[in-house]
């Protein structure tokens, strides 16, 4: 089903001759915030609230939403299943919020039943689990799913890289299983053998065992998924058990704090293809901002939601209607379409070598 841009111009009545969008000036218009402020994935987190917040500001400084200011709330979701459901219940139930912005595939998941349930807009700008694509009516992301990455990592370990033999040491939450079965699924299509899938938990630090049976059929490359902190411990214990094979993380990689570390020395990664324009890039650098993976489609959905609810008003119910038309918007990073599951329909990706 083909959806179309439509921003629609408002109309002010001088005679009765159409509804008028209701508003209290004095009040700003609220918009939830999750995103991982502190803990694992902090770093990704806190460039994605400098590139919302960089939005709003500019949206408030033009006079901001038919003459409201708008206002981030901002809850730290920790990219965590248990945490997320809390902070939503808060923004909806306390703060009234019509719509949410979660950063994590977990936070998005975690939350999407009662996004949906209060008919309030949940968006994403760096959810990539495949399940978000049936995460309900009310679930958008302008981040590319895992169904693209997982694909694109096999391909490249099989046919740039020649590997014939992998293993998978994959983060059991919502990202990691789906980037396990994409790349598994893939990489035997190709021709290629799954020799063991190894499996760890967000909090895991010793992969000992693991990494050991790995070790023993020998692969000619490990596809690690996983966020920060585990993959930092589990860098940290392939170094020591001598582990000698290619190894290829997820987009979750693009993160300052484990690119410095010593043991991600000769490491590759997927993201998506960084095409970011250079205005985004001096305004993120101007709040000393990093232009990490999950920054730029924060900035894009403020504008998106600020541009549709000066058409419809703060309604989730209809900013939801009016987000499935969004067709052709020039985004940081390319143009933003969604389709009948609200996702967007394209994704490039480029590989980072450490």
């Amino acid at each position: 089903m083909k959806k179309f841009l439509l921003f629609l111009p408002l109309i002010f009545t001088l005679y009765g001759c159409g509804p008028a969008i209701q508003k209290n000036v004095s009040s700003p218009i609220r918009i939830g915030f999750i995103a991982p402020i502190t803990g694992d994935l902090a770093d990704l987190g806190n460039d994605t609230l400098a590139s919302a917040q960089i939005a709003i500001d500019e949206v408030n400084e033009n006079g901001g939403v038919n003459g409201q200011k708008l206002e981030l709330v901002v809850e730290d979701g920790r990219c965590s299943a248990k945490d997320a459901p809390q902070a939503a219940s808060k923004l909806i139930n306390v703060d009234d919020v019509q719509v949410i912005m979660a950063m994590c595939s977990p936070e998005v998941l975690a939350t999407a039943g009662m996004a949906n349930n209060q008919k309030r807009v949940l968006i994403s700008s760096c959810a990539s689990a495949p399940t978000v694509t049936d995460a309900g009516d009310y679930v958008f992301r302008t981040y590319p799913s895992d169904s693209f990455q997982g694909r694109f990592a096999a391909e490249y370990a099989y046919n740039t890289l020649g590997k014939r033999k992998a293993a998978i040491l994959a983060m059991q939450n919502d990202w990691g299983k789906g980037l396990e079965n994409v790349f598994a699924k893939r990489f035997q299509e190709l021709g290629g053998e799954v020799v063991l899938i190894q499996e760890h938990t967000q909090d895991s630090r010793d992969m000992r065992s693991q990494i050991t049976k790995i070790k023993e059929l020998n692969p000619d490359i490990l596809y690690f998924p996983s966020f920060t902190e585990p993959s930092i411990a589990g860098l940290k214990q392939i170094h020591d058990l001598d582990l000698h094979t290619t190894i290829l993380g997820g987009d979750a990689w693009n993160d300052p704090k484990l690119q410095k570390s010593d043991y991600a020395k000769g490491v590759q990664f997927v993201i998506p293809k960084p095409n970011y324009n250079k205005d985004w890039i001096q305004k993120m650098e101007m709040r000393h901002a990093g232009q990490t993976v999950c920054a730029p489609s924060a900035y894009d959905n403020v504008k998106i939601l600020a541009d549709i609810i000066k058409q419809v008003g703060n309604d989730g119910e209809k900013i939801k209607d009016q987000l499935y038309r969004v067709e052709g918007y020039e985004g940081v990073n390319g143009d933003i379409t969604f389709d009948q599951n609200g996702d967007i329909t394209d994704a490039q990706y480029e590989v980072v070598k450490l």
